[in-house]
């Protein structure tokens, strides 16, 4: 019968067992009784035989059932306690071992415990490691991820995803008081695209920012008068990228600060013998990776002379600054001009913007992802045929919107001041000749508008600097041709 329906282990069997413990605990407990009742009534019925008026305190029949409720009751808890220390019986073969294995197994229970958390800590360091050596890995997919959008939106013309990667969206605000975003994120700095730059350019620049210039073994006259002007300025930082060993040597013996880059086929057949506008077209190229380093560059062509600091006149709130070949402030930053065309008759009249070309040979970009796809797109664009002036590549890209197979770029401009910033043409036809505006002393004076470049930047150092009130007097307003 109990092989059937009792099994070890259950609760009909903790039940069966605690009933045999208590009947065999009670069956004692009766016999016990049973003897002690003898020697009691014994007793009893020689007390009887005392005095006639003596009385038992305790009757015989009170004490007797008293007696028994509490042998019950005693074989009760005695049979529990069996039943809970010797679940598989008193006399099981086991039950030492198994009442000895019950701290062992507690011990066992601490120890693999702690062996488990031993092993979940190795686990978990383990684990720590192994993301912290795909962290930099994982921050550059981020930032080719980040470039790969961005040529997606442009591609695909969704200008309003563009806004993850500037920010979160914004509600706007009361009337007047919004303002577009005008100053894009600067990029990661990616020390791996040129290390030996690296270490130049974390001498070279104060604050993250500095002046470069390319030059060859041709212009090495009008280099010099330029760098003499940035020393007497006082200016530190400034690098020349020398395209070939003669202007290395002469920036050497000049104690002028200098980068060679590393040997280029396609870059060094022009940079070595190139003209001007051959090698103002490089610069697209070059100075990608002074942004893609995390650095602001002031590109300057080296028919510049510089009178004060630039750098303390850069608003730094869009992607390009740049000079204009501006010669009035209707020219430099831009104007409504009408055209008319009497054949329309009532509608001869239509109204255009118009503005200046940026000059290519002096520009201020931000290391933003805008500027580095302009230098990029403008790179491009030289590269392949039909051949192109790189001035006018260099504003069509910046100026050029969006139309039908077109997606224009992105990038925020800002003109600067064109009597800080001054061309060569606002300063022979218009400053020397007027007495308020000759007092004034620009930033640079870039030569641009001049063939005879040397000469006149020589009259510039000895008009401004040396204070020699006639020297730009022998000059023409224009050239000869």
């Amino acid at each position: 019968m109990h092989a059937v329906f009792l099994k070890k282990g259950t609760a009909k069997w903790e039940l069966f067992l605690v009933l045999n413990y208590s009947l065999i605990t009670w069956l004692l407990s009766k016999l016990a009784y049973n003897h002690r009742y003898k020697v009691n009534r014994r007793d009893h019925q020689i007390a009887m035989a005392g005095p006639v008026n003596r009385r038992d305190k305790y009757p015989p029949q009170s004490v007797r059932g008293s007696r028994i409720a509490v042998a019950i009751a005693i074989g009760i808890l005695i049979g529990c306690i069996f039943a809970f220390f010797y679940p598989r019986g008193f006399f099981s073969a086991d039950h030492s071992s198994q009442f000895q294995s019950r701290p062992l197994a507690k011990s066992i229970l601490q120890i693999g415990s702690t062996c488990e958390s031993s092993e979940r800590v190795h686990m978990l360091k383990t684990d720590l490691a192994g993301l912290s050596t795909k962290n930099d890995e994982l921050k550059k997919q981020v930032r080719d991820l980040t470039n790969k959008l961005m040529a997606a939106e442009q591609k695909n013309g969704k200008a309003e995803k563009q806004v993850i990667v500037v920010g979160e969206p914004q509600k706007a605000g009361p009337f007047g008081t919004v303002k577009g975003i005008r100053t894009n994120p600067a990029v990661l700095p990616d020390e791996t695209v040129n290390p030996r730059l690296s270490k130049i350019l974390k001498k070279m620049a104060v604050q993250n920012e500095l002046i470069v210039a390319l030059a060859n073994s041709n212009v090495k006259e009008m280099l010099e008068v330029w760098f003499t002007s940035i020393k007497k300025v006082g200016i530190p930082n400034y690098l020349v990228v020398a395209l070939d060993n003669g202007i290395a040597d002469f920036c050497k013996e000049n104690d002028v600060p200098f980068y060679i880059r590393d040997p280029d086929e396609d870059v060094d057949t022009v940079a070595k013998t190139g003209g001007n506008h051959a090698v103002s077209g490089l610069k697209f190229r070059i100075l990608r990776e002074f942004l893609q380093l995390g650095y602001s560059v002031l590109l300057s062509d080296v028919d510049i002379v510089y009178l004060q600091n630039p750098f303390d006149h850069i608003y730094r709130d869009s992607d390009v600054e740049s000079m204009s070949d501006g010669h009035d402030n209707m020219t430099a930053y831009g104007y409504n001009d009408v055209s008319d065309d009497p054949s329309m008759g009532w509608a001869r009249y239509a109204h255009t913007m118009r503005i200046w070309v940026y000059n290519s040979g002096f520009f201020y970009l931000r290391p933003t992802l805008p500027a580095i796809e302009l230098l990029d797109r403008v790179a491009d664009r030289l590269s392949h045929p039909p051949p192109a002036w790189d001035q006018a590549v260099f504003n069509e890209e910046l100026f050029f919107p969006s139309h039908p197979g077109y997606i224009g770029l992105h990038a925020s401009k800002r003109t600067m001041d064109r009597y800080m910033f001054m061309n060569s043409k606002t300063l022979f036809k218009q400053v020397r000749k007027d007495g308020n505006l000759k007092k004034l002393k620009p930033v640079i004076v870039h030569l641009n508008y001049h063939p005879d470049k040397l000469p006149r930047m020589k009259a510039v150092m000895e008009f401004y600097f040396n204070g020699k009130k006639d020297a730009l007097e022998p000059f023409p307003d224009g050239s000869d041709w």
